[in-house]
């Protein structure tokens, strides 16, 4: 099993579980897929794109459930980024978890990632 992850605002993952799928976040929206991180990239993705926030949630998935739908497409310097160009059905989900932060404002991923 191949592990993916999504770090997500606690209200937008909320909104999506009545509804059984995650449809993305604002940027994923805009963008016309919901992005993903590698174990190796999620701890920059929170440096650079969710610099102090203390609301969010870090979600792994089993990329092997996602089909055809997802691709993995060159982003930041080159590195291949997973991309879902569909909803994320929550039956994916392996793992959820609150993203603490640290003392020093950074996020906490100690025991997250596996």
């Amino acid at each position: 099993m191949t592990l993916i992850y999504k770090i997500v605002s606690h209200t937008d993952w909320r909104a999506a579980e009545p509804e059984g799928v995650f449809r993305g976040a604002a940027i994923d929206l805009t963008d016309g897929y919901i992005h993903f991180s590698t174990a190796e990239q999620v701890e920059e993705t929170a440096a650079r794109h969710f610099a102090g926030r203390d609301d969010l949630l870090l979600i792994a998935i089993d990329a092997e459930r996602l089909g055809d739908a997802l691709k993995w497409e060159a982003s930041r310097g080159g590195a291949l980024f997973p991309h879902l160009y569909d909803a994320l059905a929550l039956d994916a989900v392996m793992r959820l978890h609150p993203l603490p932060l640290r003392a020093d404002g950074r996020h906490d991923f100690s025991g997250l990632i596996i």
